[in-house]
């Protein structure tokens, strides 16, 4: 049986859906008369999780479709930086990078602070390098490069060669083309379909299209890949008040979170789901803007405030980093990089950062001092920073706030040297239904619902607490191509 926490959560979670989910409650245990649509794969969302899903499926050589309800696919996925994290001897060790799965695994479970499900991540840690393979096999590129993610806690992840997730889904997509892939666009699920009620297998789906209720029967099996609740502000801010105001790094029309309350109104278990992630964003009343991505390589940035002061570990965990930004007066920093910083961060950072000279988001200056006074920060005070963080790299120790020495590799001495608003937008949610290493979703009493999967964000589990950075691109891909080849054969 649950715990009195976990239950609670999930009926705080359901509460939050409204009409439509009280609708859907009552609604529970009808079947329809007939089924408009019979596939036997049916993928709930089109984002990575999504697309691997698929085409893992039709690769077991089942009738697959996939329910989207907007009008394009990608999801968030499409805005995401791309980096992908695995242990890779083969792109590392050239390198000079010591890394391994199990090494991969403690970082993970300890910077979840141990809430995670150690099965799941140890699935997600020694499938990483398998599924890149498998990515690459389907035509993905990524750089030879190894860089470590803002928030990834070592050098292990793989940048993809096309800008942020695109790259991804050009590829998934094509494949789930080449495999007959069927696309149901602009069709959002309103339910789940059991044989009774809350028991039983997993029939189908109701689905909305045009305004009106079309059923999708899935023969093998469902499996649900429709992202988290970062979008909704009503849902996050039940379990962090923090968040409430805040703008969010995602698509707003993706990340609403109604698939997830839709299978805890139909059985499922929800947990983590007050773990809520936030990563650098427009900075608070910007509803308009370019977010600014000039903090994706660890190592060539430092974070400073208003007042030209640095505040926190920049190789930090990301809700430590959280924390430290909505601990600011403002609620805002500032990343600042020089030249060489600059080049170093992958094309689409750069071509944001230029644009944003135009909509007030970033700021560039020739020397340190002009770029200080564009940001209204002290000239002398940004200046002592620089030059006490170039004395860090010299002396490879960080005595204030102890970055490692791995990432004290490069002063910041080139001009131009650029500055960027850095709030706190919310990014990610780690919360949602409890699966078991097969993708199944769990009930209420930890027992498996048969023909029921899910992937990615839009499962809870397998990052505990706080996520590493560039963990989500590899849970998505990983847990997606698994759900689908079990989906595909019934397990």
């Amino acid at each position: 049986m649950t715990n009195r926490r976990q239950f609670l959560q999930s009926a705080v979670a359901a509460g939050f859906a409204g009409a439509a989910i009280s609708a859907q409650a009552a609604d529970v245990c009808s079947k329809p008369a007939k089924w408009d649509v019979e596939t036997d794969v049916l993928v709930v969302g089109s984002g990575g999780a999504g697309l691997a899903a698929a085409v893992s499926a039709a690769q077991g050589k089942a009738r697959v479709a996939v329910m989207e309800k907007l009008a394009f696919v990608g999801g968030n996925t499409m805005l995401c930086s791309g980096y992908y994290n695995c242990a890779d001897p083969e792109r590392q060790q050239p390198l000079g990078i010591k890394d391994s799965v199990e090494l991969h695994i403690k970082q993970t479970l300890d910077a979840g602070d141990n809430r995670a499900d150690p099965k799941l991540v140890r699935i997600l840690c020694e499938q990483g390098l398998p599924t890149l393979h498998w990515l690459e096999s389907l035509g993905m590129k990524f750089d030879s490069r190894i860089d470590q993610a803002y928030g990834a806690l070592h050098p292990r992840s793989h940048l993809a060669s096309k800008a942020k997730g695109a790259g991804y889904i050009e590829v998934l997509k094509k494949k789930c083309d080449e495999l007959g892939v069927t696309f149901l666009m602009n069709t959002k699920m309103k339910r789940i379909i059991r044989e009774n009620g809350q028991e039983g297998r997993v029939l189908g789906v109701e689905a909305v299209k045009d305004g009106k209720s079309i059923f999708v029967r899935a023969a093998r099996g469902v499996v649900l890949a429709a992202g988290g609740y970062a979008a909704n502000p009503q849902l996050r801010a039940a379990y962090d008040p923090r968040l409430l105001t805040l703008n969010t790094t995602n698509n707003p029309a993706c990340s609403t979170g109604e698939v997830m309350l839709a299978a805890n109104a139909a059985g499922a278990m929800l947990i983590g789901t007050d773990y809520i992630q936030c990563n650098p964003g427009l900075a608070p009343g910007r509803t308009k803007g370019i977010r600014q991505s000039l903090h994706l390589v660890v190592e060539r940035y430092i974070y400073v405030d208003q007042r030209g002061k640095r505040f926190v570990a920049e190789d930090q965990r990301r809700d430590v980093l959280r924390d430290a930004v909505l601990n600011l007066p403002e609620k805002y920093g500032y990343v600042i990089v020089d030249a060489d910083g600059f080049a170093a961060n992958p094309k689409a950072a750069q071509n944001d950062a230029i644009r944003g000279l135009e909509t007030g988001d970033s700021f560039k200056g020739e020397t340190l001092a002009d770029l200080a006074r564009q940001m209204k920060i002290d000239p002398k005070a940004l200046q002592e920073t620089v030059d006490a963080f170039n004395k860090c790299v010299d002396d490879k120790k960080d005595p204030q706030f102890g970055r490692k020495p791995a990432m004290l590799t490069h002063k910041l001495l080139k001009g131009p040297f650029w500055g960027a608003y850095s709030a706190m937008a919310v990014h990610h949610t780690m919360g949602g239904v409890r699966i078991d290493t097969k993708a199944r979703v769990l009930d209420l009493d930890a027992k498996v619902i048969p023909g029921l999967y899910a992937a990615g964000e839009v499962t809870g589990g397998i990052h505990g607490s706080n996520r590493v950075g560039g963990n989500a691109v590899l849970d998505i891909h990983v847990f997606g191509r698994i759900a689908g080849a079990n989906a595909a054969q019934g397990v």
